[in-house]
Order: C-alpha cells, then structure tokens, then sequence
C-alpha cells in the first residue's frame, strides 16, 4: 500500500476519487458502493476524510446510506435542487469560484436579515459568541456563519449554505485565529447593534483571511 494522503488534502478531492471508481465499476443508480473502509485502503485516505467525503454526497442526495445494509447510490434526479448544485459541485470543478460566490451570496443576505430584526439581534447567541471569544481565545469559524444564517430564518438557505460550504475549500472546521478574532468582534458587535454596513465590512475583511489561507481569494 502507498503512503496515505497528506492531512492538508481536502474531502472535495477525495470526491473527485469516488467519482471516478463509481464511473470505472460501472456502479448504477441503487448499485452498492465500497465500505468505509475498504474505500479508505483503495483511495489511501484516512477513513475520517472517507466519511466525510461521503457525508457530503449524502446530503447532496448523490449516495443514501441504509442502516445494516450499506451505502447505495442514488438517484439524484428526481431532487431539482439537488440536480442544480450537483452539475457545478460535482461536475465542474473549475467552478469552485462560482460556489464560494454563491456561498457568500447567502452569508451578507443572512447577515442584512439579522441586522434588520429587533428580534434576531435580541437573540443570546451573539453575546454567547463574544463571550467565548474572550475566555476561550476562539470559536469555531462555523459557528459564526451558520448562527446568522439560522437566525435569518429561511430554512432553505440554511440548507443551500451547508452543502456550498461543504464544497467551497474553504476551512470553517478550525478555531478562529488571534487576528481573525480581532474583526469578528468588530462583526458582532455591530451586528448587534443593527449596523449593517459596518458589520458587512467586518464580514469581508474576515472572510478575505479565512478563504486567503488556501490563496484562493475571490476577485
């Protein structure tokens, strides 16, 4: 066996891999695929990016998996939403671009929700946030946009955000860093305020150094 993937490979290229063994085994819509582990041998990746790779083809209706029996690919068709995001996640994957725009595209419209709702700024959330940032030095990146896009309401954007933030390379699985803490306080603080503009401001200057760590800064 070859040496296993580097860590700072990422899940979407782990993807790209189960793309092309379902096309070279001829695995059809219902048709089983490999388990969790054995795609962990055959692909060389730790079975931690394994299962997250295949956690984000489940949610994109790509795969389903069914207790006892295995994991089975899907007919993703018969979703229309799911059919959309798959043909630019899935099948193009230059247009990595198009969904880190689209993604952020969810982020400021759920930011401006907030900021316009009495109630969404009344929410403890926010103050939960800042609190944590002062005694525990960090927060998970996630936490901050999902909160929003929660708090905004729509179920559907929450749903549509999830899945462009599972294929946007982009790392809301760490802890914000000391520089990135400094402008997410200026966000919050405004945001519970209702500033929206100065909050706005806050959200690209953090996002410019979240998504920068990979050099894949959006023009």
């Amino acid at each position: 066996m070859g040496n296993p993937k580097p860590p700072s490979k990422m899940f979407l290229d782990i993807v790209e891999e189960l793309k092309s063994l379902i096309k070279e085994e001829g695995i059809q819509t219902g048709g089983k695929i490999p388990s969790e582990r054995e795609l962990s041998e055959r692909l060389q990746a730790g079975r931690s990016t394994i299962r997250e790779a295949l956690r984000s083809l489940e949610l994109l209706g790509l795969i389903e998996t069914r207790r006892g029996e295995g994991t089975f690919l899907a007919d993703f068709r018969k979703h229309q939403l799911v059919e959309v995001l798959a043909a630019f996640i899935m099948q193009q994957p230059e247009s990595v671009l198009d969904v880190q725009n689209t993604r952020r595209m969810h982020e400021t419209a759920a930011i401006s929700a907030v900021c316009a709702s009495d109630a969404s700024r009344a929410l403890p959330v926010w103050a939960s946030l800042l609190m944590k940032i002062e005694t525990e030095g960090a927060i998970l990146r996630e936490d901050i946009i999902r909160e929003m896009v929660v708090a905004s309401d729509n179920r559907l954007s929450l749903k549509i955000w999830f899945l462009l933030k599972q294929y946007s390379r982009v790392r809301f699985d760490e802890m914000t860093s000391v520089q990135e803490n400094q402008v997410v306080k200026k966000l919050l603080t405004n945001l519970l305020i209702g500033d929206e503009v100065t909050t706005l401001e806050a959200y690209f200057e953090w996002i410019e150094l979240v998504e920068g760590e990979r050099g894949e800064r959006i023009e």
